[in-house]
């Protein structure tokens, strides 16, 4: 029998777990999750939605740049609609026609009519308005205020014949009216119209003669008192928009036409689009 006192004493140490560290493949797993859910929940709050705001939301994110000329919009309670109102194309019509029954506010009306007067009033101090008044007409539209500067047959009121060049001696007028309407924060929409004669040029024609007239006014009028971005739209219309329509060969068709927008019709001219890319979808479909 051997002796028991002769054998070596083992000693085991068992180290035990740290209970407070089990690894991070949970938190990847964990964080997909909810990652997942996220996306199914925005999914399912888009489907619950109306079509315009699925539309806007596919439109921004098909091309975001569109919506930074918004600035911040958003589609939830207390923030600002993604959808423009002045794009009939994802029915916003209803909104459109509520907000154009509504009309101006008496405080913006005033200020239109205060700013007419005032033109009027600062023409009648030019030299060259004894000669131009009847060139002349200053008018409140349902779209806000509207001032023509027509040419006559006689002799060129404001424009040399056949030219975009703005005459010296009347470009007063322009600047006159320019400084009155830097006062106040409407946008402005500046035509250039042309009637029905032929200008005897393939390579000019009225089309780019209107649109080159409209485009020297507002070069002067932002010289001259406009504040930079109040321009909104500049147009040409050739001899589309007649005034006197009887007459299409009318020398008074030959204007140009500047429109103080209220700021409700301001979205009228609004030309951002945020519908379905009808080409993408062909080439897809």
């Amino acid at each position: 029998m051997a002796d028991e006192s002769q054998q070596p004493i083992i000693i085991k140490r068992i180290k035990k777990g740290d209970h407070g560290h089990h690894g991070g493949a949970w938190k990847v797993a964990f964080a997909d999750f909810m990652t997942a859910m996220m996306a199914f929940f925005l999914v399912m709050w888009l489907v619950g939605q109306a079509p315009e705001v699925r539309e806007a939301v596919a439109g921004h994110f098909r091309d975001p740049g569109k919506f930074k000329l918004k600035g911040a919009s958003g589609v939830l309670k207390g923030s600002s609609s993604v959808i423009p109102s002045g794009d009939p194309s994802i029915g916003s019509r209803k909104a459109k026609t509520q907000e154009e029954a509504k009309g101006p506010s008496d405080i913006e009306k005033k200020k239109m009519n205060q700013a007419a007067k005032n033109i009027v009033q600062e023409l009648q101090k030019q030299e060259a308005f004894a000669r131009l008044k009847d060139n002349i007409k200053v008018q409140m539209t349902s779209e806000g205020l509207r001032i023509i500067l027509n040419e006559s047959e006689s002799s060129p009121a404001f424009f040399e014949p056949g030219s975009a060049k703005l005459l010296q001696k009347s470009a007063v007028i322009l600047m006159t009216i320019a400084k009155e309407l830097g006062t106040l924060q409407n946008r402005l929409v500046i035509e250039g119209h042309t009637d029905a004669s032929y200008s005897g040029n393939l390579d000019y024609s009225n089309w780019e003669l209107s649109a080159d007239r409209a485009n020297s006014a507002r070069q002067l009028m932002e010289v001259s008192g406009l504040y930079e971005g109040q321009v909104q739209e500049v147009s040409g219309y050739a001899d589309q928009f007649p005034m006197i329509v009887g007459s299409p060969n009318d020398a008074r068709n030959r204007r140009v036409t500047i429109v103080v927008l209220y700021q409700m019709r301001s979205s009228h001219y609004d030309q951002i689009e945020v519908g379905s890319d009808l080409l993408h979808e062909a080439e897809t479909g």
